[in-house]
């Protein structure tokens, strides 16, 4: 088999979204009027951003789960997405378990494979991922106001606890391994809660670095401050067994959560609240914005003096 015929086994299905898909030097899409194009893309690297032992069906599932967490942070709706994948060898049993991973999430969203590429090289995937939404709706990080509530999905740290089991720095007990293992291989994208958040929340972001970096990214595309309730962070029931230092910094500074964190207006909270059972997703408030810079984290209102950042490429592996 060849890459052309890689191409077609295991990734040229129909474009439900395109008028060209997959086959040709370009594809073709169509907006819908009214609406606004959001696009994004990551990479994954092999050992960067993921174990090389990984299930390549879970793999699959978070190349294209990563992505549309960014489509869910601007509250669009995913539409078509392209492939980049650069592969050590080919091997057709990956293959098979890495394209059923990535079909199944497209498929459970909606979103149409319309392109891409395929080489040889060290395993690196790169997915670039295009939605709509009403021009002018999006949720934007320079959108935050004073005073507004900071409100964060589901459960924080148990992928970063993977992460620090995987990497000899904490051995987590079997049941709690599994677990976060789970949540860093398996990320769940936010993507009906970002729609619902359109015209409710002010700014919003997905965190991928860890929630005390990302959310300094709201705070300076916002010109405020935010602060930051330790107690109150929603974590993972496997973080029960880090130290308290590995705990906070799990909490805080660990990435590959892939949740939702954003800001939204007091009056708002009891839709949030709501809003949360109805889709079956716990929504935390766990801080505000405030007048001032950068992120400030207390703990039963004294600061712990937080300086550790997120995860950075281009720190140390």
């Amino acid at each position: 088999m060849n890459e052309f015929g890689l191409i077609a086994r295991y990734f040229t299905r129909p474009a439900a979204n395109a008028d060209l898909g997959v086959g040709d030097d370009c594809a073709l899409m169509r907006v819908r009027e009214g609406m606004q194009l959001a696009v994004s893309v990551d990479m994954l690297v092999s050992g960067r951003h993921f174990f090389a032992d990984v299930d390549p069906q879970s793999l699959g599932h978070k190349a294209l789960a990563v992505n549309l967490s960014d489509l869910a942070a601007m509250g669009a709706e995913p539409r078509w997405f392209t492939l980049s994948l650069a592969l050590p060898e080919l091997d057709e049993g990956w293959l098979a378990g890495f394209s059923a991973g990535l079909h199944a999430l497209a498929d459970q969203h909606g979103i149409s494979l319309v392109g891409g590429d395929t080489t040889k090289g060290p395993l690196t995937l790169s997915i670039q991922v295009a939605g709509e939404l009403p021009a002018g709706s999006a949720l934007l990080r320079s959108a935050g106001q004073p005073g507004d509530d900071l409100w964060v999905s589901g459960e924080l740290g148990a992928a970063a606890a993977a992460v620090m089991h995987g990497c000899g720095r904490f051995r987590l007990p079997d049941t709690e391994c599994r677990a976060a293992y789970r949540r860093l291989e398996w990320p769940t994208p936010r993507v009906e809660l970002g729609l619902a958040l359109r015209g409710v929340a002010h700014a919003a972001l997905d965190i991928s670095d860890g929630l005390a970096g990302d959310l300094r990214h709201i705070c300076a595309r916002s010109a405020c401050g935010a602060e930051l309730w330790l107690e109150a962070l929603p974590a993972s029931d496997c973080l029960a067994v880090l130290p308290e230092t590995l705990r906070r910094e799990a909490l805080l500074s660990g990435g590959d959560d892939y949740e939702l964190c954003f800001s939204a207006p007091a009056v708002q909270r009891e839709h949030l609240a709501a809003l949360a059972a109805e889709l079956g997703v716990p929504l935390t408030r766990i801080g505000r914005l405030v007048a001032g810079s950068g992120v400030q984290v207390l703990l039963h209102g004294e600061d712990i003096c937080w300086q550790h950042g997120g995860f950075d490429h281009f720190g140390a592996a």
